[in-house]
């Protein structure tokens, strides 16, 4: 049996080495072996052992029913799970469609790891929710053991940066009451006699981590759902969905079609792994993923590593679980093998290991439990994993066709996110919206025009892939699958030194660089598969200079003059004390019109906004559980039969929507649902690629705009919160008196073609009153100096506006009906039991959001999203704070408390706010200086 020092220094030699294919593209990626015979993968059983030769010959494992409420289509981690969450939901009629065997495809040999701790909020969430399921409910009610395992797991720091992520996560963990310790090396040498220390900064130790066995748990499950009066057919592939067309024009699941008979249903959940973009394409929904190999070994027997906890070196980027009295070695390598052609057979089985690839995790593991040097390999598992492009799964309702929901794209994670997805996907299915916010999983977080995209799904999906254990920083943007969608000042702004970020797509100024120009270049991967990477990339190296967790570089006076954080400072005190314009391009830019545009509006937005025409009116959507979706402003148009640029030719109700980037496609969707939902015979119509915005902000804003516009831009003749189609610099152009970082100022909205010499005659003008150009850094400093909500990070679909304080957005004291309204009537009644706080620290520390809030030395809430606030010098935190009893949390219940935020195991006297610190009385968007 081969060491692994062996397979380090002789198993590559043996093996023949791939050499870059001939031609163009990536041919590299490709292994030209297939898949293998089948291996033992390191566990008592698997699924497979109950099945003879001839069971598939025989057909289904039980008869097909001719309907069903739904159909599940996979039986591995995340189709068994939404199985059994829907039979506990009381759906009946359930029925879960496997090709195979449960199991059969990646879920038998995944390695089962359970690590509670991660840097979002919501997946601690879910991971607690499956770590309930498997460690407690499955063998309460089935008897059945899922083989979990509580052997803790242990996070590796080489770094004092890692440590520092460490040290966040575990403030995160006191939220969530998580058990979890920072040791010291000394005291993870007591924990881990066998590992090497020398040269650790520290570790992270939550012993209530684990794993848990993939048959063991899918039979529990498929158990506990069939005594629930829930199907699970076996060796029955799914051969093609029937779509019907109602009579709104609606595309609608009809049926699954299989080669033993068809099961009528209207509703169809793909948790296929790597095969759900095939099952996608037989029902015409774009599903972007991408099936990759992934490798672990196993170790013969190991003395003395019995009972370790499960150890993460994300330095190293590997794994090493515990396996008895044995390890299994595995991580995340930067030169993963693509699985071009998938194959419908594949079914418990398994590729040759590459040792070309596999052997840096050898490398890794060995430094750190040295006796592996030494220690023979039992066998090698290496299958297929799907992998998405931003390494999250795809969850939800397609928006291609309604009935159609997927949960795949697990990134080998499904075993352990499996219980909370498979909750949150069955509650989804039977109420229409999840419980959680799972917007970072939702598959309509993709802009449409990306999700059949190959070269930007192939890249991402490598590059999540390749910076799965990196450390997540706060400011880092992705290298790959960039230049998608750019707006109509990309080159001009470039030119000028913006440091672009990259949002859905879109390409949209995060700050500008006094070093000149700072281009995103083609996508290197890593400098894997023979491709070169990049040489002094200017853009790769201002991202860098940020991954840090305390200020960045040249933060404090005396700056750097092309500091990247002191370029930002000098972008929002420039906004604060003449003038900026901001490009916002990325903006979705919505028409909503026809004849019942108006009972639309009613229904879909929060606020009034039956105005009439040249008003605009901050808003929320809502969802039935009163949680905000969106938060948009609406613009009342008035009707004409010419269509424009500006606006197209309708009769009767109109409206104009601008909806911030980041929620553009999710909003999209949304009103889409809710106008089909509701049979509402008017047009959404998405003119987001053909116009452009623009926003100057800043007391100077009227001088310079007045120089430039052919309009009156007093108070009298131009109040806030309204808008005119109005000429600016020869260019007919929408401005909006509005502003999102509390300063007077106006966004002008214009066609693509007008957009740059708008610009120019802009930065002409404004040229003598000190007029710069700003990003979305400077603006994410600004709005939180504001207070101004932002959608997603502390305003989520799980947060209604009263919670976020934003009561003034809903028309509660009218009796129009509105989405949500009966949930917020019963939340106002009944009393808010969390409320989104505002806090500001005396001491000058960096804060990113994920900090724990403590009031009078007790838990209530973590921060939602924190900045700096250059204005008032200071640290701002925003985030929901929660009574300990379980009572209201009522305005004196803010005010009564002693606050601290915990920042890295270090916590920092803080001051409660229910109104902003800067500007409370809104004089500055009134233009009162």
């Amino acid at each position: 049996m081969a060491s692994l020092s062996r397979a380090l220094r002789g198993m590559a030699a043996t093996c023949p080495r791939r050499s870059p294919a001939p031609g163009r593209g990536l041919r590299p990626l490709v292994s030209g072996a297939g898949p293998t015979s089948e291996k033992s993968v390191p566990y008592q059983r698997t699924l497979k052992e109950a099945q003879d030769a001839s069971a598939a010959a025989r057909g289904p494992s039980q008869p097909l029913p001719g309907t069903a409420s739904v159909v599940v289509i996979g039986g591995g981690s995340l189709g068994c799970q939404t199985l059994y969450h829907l039979a506990k939901l009381g759906v009946s009629g359930a029925v879960l469609l496997e090709r195979e065997r449960l199991t059969s495809g990646t879920t038998w040999h995944t390695a089962g790891l359970l690590w509670q701790l991660r840097p979002s909020d919501v997946e601690v969430e879910l991971l607690a929710h499956t770590r309930q399921v498997v460690s407690r409910e499955l063998e309460e009610e089935t008897g059945l053991h899922t083989g979990w395992i509580q052997n803790g797991g242990l996070f590796i720091a080489s770094s004092r940066q890692r440590l520092d992520e460490y040290k966040r996560l575990m403030s995160l963990g006191k939220v969530y009451g998580i058990e979890s310790h920072v040791l010291s090396p000394g005291e993870t040498k007591a924990l881990y006699p066998l590992m090497n220390v020398e040269d650790l900064y520290g570790t992270l130790y939550v012993p209530h981590d684990g794993t848990m066995d993939p048959a063991g748990t899918c039979t529990s499950l498929a158990r506990a759902a069939t005594a629930r009066g829930a199907q699970v057919i076996e060796n029955c592939p799914v051969t093609g969905i029937r779509v019907r067309t109602d009579d709104f024009g609606v595309q609608r699941v009809a049926a699954v079609e299989t080669e033993h008979g068809s099961i009528q249903t209207p509703c169809v959940v793909n948790c296929a792994g790597v095969w759900a973009r095939a099952v996608g394409r037989m029902a015409g929904v774009k599903v972007p993923l991408v099936a990759m190999r992934h490798a672990y070994i196993v170790t013969e027997r190991i003395e003395g590593i019995q009972n370790m906890p499960n150890v993460r070196d994300h330095d190293a980027s590997v794994y090493l679980r515990l396996q008895g009295d044995a390890l299994s070695v595995g991580g995340y390598e930067t030169n993963p093998i693509f699985w071009e052609e998938v194959s419908d057979d594949f079914a418990f089985g398994l590729f040759d290991l590459d040792w070309d690839v596999f052997t840096q995790h050898i490398e890794g593991a060995i430094n750190r439990v040295p006796v592996l040097e030494k220690t023979g390999i039992k066998s090698t598992v290496c299958g297929p994993e799907s992998f998405t492009p931003d390494h999250k799964p795809l969850m939800g309702e397609a928006p291609e066709l309604r009935g159609f929901f997927l949960g795949c794209g697990f990134n080998s994670a499904g075993m352990m996110l499996g219980g909370g997805c498979g909750q949150q996907l069955a509650y989804w299915i039977v109420h229409g919206r999840p419980e959680k916010d799972m917007h970072g999983y939702d598959i309509r977080r993709f802009h449409r025009s990306l999700t059949d995209h190959g070269r930007w799904i192939r890249e991402r999906s490598h590059e999540a892939y390749a910076k799965n254990y990196s450390v997540v920083f706060p400011h880092d943007e992705p290298l790959a699958g960039r230049n998608m969608r750019t707006g109509p000042l990309h080159e001009e702004l470039l030119a000028r030194g913006c440091v672009f970020q990259e949002q859905h797509g879109w390409e949209r100024p995060g700050w500008f660089s006094a070093q000149g120009p700072a281009p995103v270049l083609p996508y290197d991967y890593c400098g894997a598969y023979g491709r070169r990477t990049h040489e002094d990339y200017t853009y790769g190296r201002l991202l860098g200079q940020e991954y840090t967790f305390s200020f960045p570089p040249h933060h404090d006076p005396p700056p750097h003059p092309n500091s990247g954080t002191f370029q930002i400072k000098k972008e929002c005190l420039a906004c604060r004390g003449a003038a900026a314009v901001f490009d916002m391009s990325y903006f979705g830019k919505f028409f909503l019109v026809g004849p019942d545009a108006g009972k639309a509006a009613d229904w879909l937005f929060s606020a009034d906004v039956s105005r009439p025409p040249g008003s605009t009116v901050y808003t929320c959507m809502l969802n039935h559980r009163g949680g905000t979706e969106s938060d948009l402003t609406v613009s009342r148009l008035a009707p004409g039969p010419e269509a424009s640029p500006l606006a197209p030719a309708f009769e009767g109700d109109g409206y104009y929507l601008a909806v911030g980037g980041a929620a553009a496609q999710h909003s999209w969707s949304h009103i889409r649902t809710v106008l089909q939902d509701r049979r509402f015979r008017c047009q959404l119509i998405d003119r987001s690629e053909d116009l452009g915005l623009v926003s100057v902000q800043g007391p100077a804003s009227r001088a310079i705009l007045q120089e430039v516009l052919e309009a009156d831009l007093s108070d009298d003749a131009f109040p806030f919160s309204t808008h005119k189609l109005v000429r600016a610099a020869g260019h007919l152009v929408r401005a909006m008196r509005l502003s999102f970082v509390g300063e007077l100022g106006w966004e002008l909205h214009a066609p693509r073609p007008s957009c740059l010499p708008v610009y120019q005659a802009l930065m002409t003008a404004g040229a003598k009153h000190g007029l710069v150009n700003a990003g979305y850094r400077a603006i994410d400093s600004l709005s939180i100096e504001k207070g101004s909500r932002h959608w997603h990070t502390d305003l989520r679909a799980d947060d209604s506006p009263l919670e976020a304080g934003l009561a003034f957005t809903c028309k509660l004291k009218s009796s129009v009906p509105f989405l949500g309204r009966e949930a917020l009537e019963k939340q106002r009644a009944e009393g808010l039991r969390r409320r989104l706080v505002g806090f500001t620290m005396d001491e000058k520390v960096p804060m990113f959001g994920l900090e724990a809030i403590w009031r009078n030395g007790q838990v209530v809430g973590h921060v939602r999203r924190a900045d700096f606030g250059f204005t008032i010098n200071k640290t701002l935190a925003y985030g929901y704070i929660r009574d300990p009893s379980g009572g209201p949390v009522s305005l004196d219940f803010v005010k009564s408390g002693d606050y601290t935020l915990e920042r890295m195991g270090v916590t920092y006297a803080a001051h409660a706010h229910l109104k902003s610190p800067f500007d409370p009385d809104n004089k500055r968007v009134k233009g009162v200086y």
